[in-house]
Parts: C-alpha cells; structure tokens; sequence
C-alpha cells in the first residue's frame, strides 16, 4: 500500500515546496518605476538631513546635537519595525498598500519635521519633542514602504535582474536627494518657516503621487509563493517567524556583514571633506567639489558592477570585491598626506567611491538574492532584518565618524593622525566585511546542500 501511495502523493508535496516560477521575472520598466518609489522617499527624508538640519544649528542657533538626534531617532524606530512591518506584509497578500501606506506615513512625518520648527523658535522644548515625534514617524513610513518594496524586487526580479535593480533603486535614490535637494534650496529663498513646511508638505505630496503611479499595475497575479507555504507564514506569530530566520547561519552572517560595512560606509559622511581641508588646504568649494567627484565614482562603480553581475551573478563575491578594494582605498588614504600631492589624493577618493559603488551594487544585490531565493513566503521579514542590521549602523556610524576623530585627535595631539586613525580603522573594517561577505556565501551553498539531502531523505521516506 505504501508503494501503490507514493506516486499519487509524491506531484503533491513538490507542488506545495517548489517556487512558483510563472509570475517571477519584472519587465526593465517595471524595475525602474519601483525605483521612484525609492528616489521618493529619499525625497523627503533628505529634508531632515540637509535643509531642516541646516535651520536648527543656523537659523535657530540650537545644537548641532538636536538634529542628530532627530537623525537617530528616525533610524532607531526602524531596528524594531522593519522586520515587524516586513513580517506583516508577507502575511498579507499584496505588497502595494503597505508601500503607498507606508509613503503616506513617510510623507506626514516629514511634514510634521518641518511643522515642528517654528515651534521650537518660540518654544525651544516643545519644538524638540513634536520634532522628535515626527521623526520617529518618518522612520516608521520609512519602515513600511521600503521594506514592502525591496521585497516585492526581491520575488518578482529575475536572478539576472537583481544586480540591475539593484543599481535602479540605488541611482534613483541619489538622484532624487540631489533634485530635492536642489529645488528645495531654490524654492526656500527667501527663507520663511511658513515657505519651509509647504515645500516639505509638496515634497510629501509630490511623492505619494510619484509613487502611486510607480506602482499601478506592477503587482499583478499571484505571489511567487505557493498558497500553502503563504497561509503557514501568515499564521506564525512575528517572534516565531523571526526565530526561524535568525537561526540560519547565512542570514546572520549577512546580517553582520549588513552592519559592519554600512558602519564603515557611514563614517566618512562627516570627516571626508574636513580631512581635504587640513591635509591638503582645500578651500570650501575645492571639497565640495571633491565630494561631488567621489559620489560621481560610487555612481560609476554601481553601473559597471551592475553590468558585469548581471551577466556573471555571483552577487556577494563583488560585494566583497568591493570591501576589499575600499579597504586598500582607506589604507591610501592614511599614506596620502605623506604623498603630499592634490592629483593623487583626488584619485584616491575616485577610487574610493568607484569601490564604494561596487559594494553598494553587490550588497543590495545580495540581499536581493538571499530573499528572492527563498519559496517560504518571509521575504519581507528577512529584508526587514537586514534593513535593521542597516539602520542601526547608520545611526551609530554618522555620528562616531566625527566623534572618533575627535577622540583619535586628543589622544594623539594631532588633528591629522586623528583623521588618519579613523580612516585605518575603516579599512580594518571594510576588511572584516570582505571576509564576513564570503563566509556567508559559503555558509548559504552549505544550507543548500544539506536542504537538498533533506529533500531527499524525506522522498526516500516517503
């Protein structure tokens, strides 16, 4: 009996595991138009980073420490709610209304930033708290939308695609932070509080529309997971689900790897251009125009990383190509002073950027690959994890850039061997994420071989 059984139960349980494969696999365009969304929401998140940044410490002539405050508390929220607000969108069945409830939410909480600043000039307290209120708010749109989103690339790309997208999201995200930030700078003389939270609240609008539109008719069909394994996830409790997928070895592993290179991304945020003033006694203009070169390197590095990955895959292989190569560009850094010319120093931060870029390309691909993957219905719950992973180590990184330098610098007596100790310490970290990066993916070819013995063993049971 068991035998006259096999066949008959045998199609049923490789209908129920194998991916469903006819609704995988995005249009170019399709890829593109989720790319708004992105470049949205960097959108109005840039106005707290640049802009509203900028009236605290200047025009209201508070601490420089309240906006990085406001800065942190829009990461912290989202060490919690990525991965819950991730969980909750794998159970639903659609990802689109949490990504347009998720830009709504994005959109009022950058409106409520702005609205908080005239109140902190009569009311430096209250003005703090209803800042700090909205902040938190915008990380929680943040959280919805982004997470939602990348997972929707994430199962519906091609493995072909992924490094392509990755590269999308990515550049249209810088592009709309520098339109933002460009017709914001414009549009906010002369500068008036009033004139300030109708450009945060068109922002807002203009990237719910954008966003709207983005996402009409992308998401159509089923879910590329089966019926039965979506109906097990959506009735697994958060904590349980969570467990699950932290207890994979190559979850973690990337997870760190998440962490430790965003940390050491994040730390030149702040010290970059100083260092080019005190080393080689750049003007204002000559730094600027030096950051400007290596974001146009991280650009660049991003579409030559996409092309090749495309063709080649091998995601989190130039992820740690990338770690590897920013960690021998920070070790140029650390000899650049002693080389005593503008020309090399300049090309080393375009070399800097070009593998920063290659290592944004990879990263995200990755995370895109180590979700797309998967059949068990947790895209949403893993990318959140590693959103997390993400969050926290911008939050920390882009403030102790600076705070490092300064302690490097009274230990040492020199601001100089300051600057230099930090950027060592960043290619030792660059290093470490090269390693971490590897160990991950052989961690992951390990899993895969023993879930397919797994498989089977229980078909030789059966």
């Amino acid at each position: 009996m068991g035998t006259a059984m096999a066949p008959s139960r045998s199609p049923t349980r490789r209908a129920a595991v194998a991916p469903a494969t006819a609704d995988v696999g995005m249009s170019w365009w399709q890829l593109t138009r989720l790319g708004f969304v992105q470049a949205a929401i960097g959108a109005v998140v840039v106005l707290l980073t640049t802009t509203i940044n900028r009236v605290i410490v200047v025009e209201l002539g508070l601490p420089a420490l309240i906006p990085g405050v406001l800065v942190a508390l829009h990461f912290a929220v989202q060490l919690y709610l990525r991965p819950r607000l991730g969980h909750d969108s794998d159970r639903h069945g659609r990802r689109t209304p949490w990504i347009l409830g998720g830009m709504l939410v994005c959109a009022l909480g950058g409106l409520g930033v702005a609205a908080s600043i005239p109140l902190m000039a009569r009311d430096t307290t209250l003005g703090v708290v209803c800042a700090a209120l909205a902040s938190m708010l915008l990380g929680a749109g943040v959280s919805a939308s982004g997470t939602p989103l990348l997972a929707l690339m994430s199962e519906r790309a091609a493995p072909t695609q992924r490094a392509g997208a990755a590269a999308i999201t990515w550049i249209l995200m810088i592009i709309g932070i520098i339109i933002t930030a460009a017709t914001s700078g414009s549009l906010l003389d002369p500068f008036s509080f009033e004139r300030l939270i109708v450009i945060a609240g068109g922002i807002g609008a203009v990237g719910l529309v954008v966003s709207w539109l983005a996402t009409l008719g992308v998401e159509r069909g089923a879910r590329p997971v089966m019926s039965e394994v979506r109906a097990t996830t959506a009735r697994a409790s958060f904590l349980a689900t969570f467990r699950t997928v932290w207890e994979e070895p190559a979850a973690r592993l990337f997870s760190g790897f998440i962490f430790v290179a965003m940390f050491a991304y994040s730390a030149q945020d702040l010290i970059l251009e100083p260092f080019a003033g005190i080393a080689f006694g750049m003007t204002p203009g000559e730094s600027t125009t030096l950051s400007g070169a290596h974001h146009g390197g991280v650009l660049a590095g991003m579409i030559v990383a996409a092309l090749i990955a495309t063709r080649t895959g091998q995601l989190r292989q130039w992820a740690a190509a990338g770690c590897a190569a920013s960690a021998l560009a920070y070790l140029a850094l650390v000899a650049s002073p002693g080389l005593a010319s503008r020309t090399v120093f300049t090309a080393i931060v375009i070399v800097l950027g070009l593998a920063n870029g290659v290592f944004a390309i990879g990263a995200i691909g990755s995370m895109m690959a180590l979700t797309g993957d998967k059949t068990d219905g947790r895209a949403g719950l893993r990318l959140g994890v590693f959103g997390a992973a993400q969050a926290l180590a911008y939050a920390i990184g882009t403030m102790s850039g600076a705070a490092g330098v300064d302690f490097a610098r009274a230990v040492l007596d020199s601001p100089m061997r300051g600057y230099l100790a930090v950027f060592g310490v960043q290619a030792l970290l660059f290093g470490g994420s090269a390693w971490l990066a590897l160990r991950s993916a052989s961690s992951e070819q390990v899993n895969e071989v023993f879930r397919q013995r797994g498989d089977l063993l229980q078909a030789v049971i059966q």
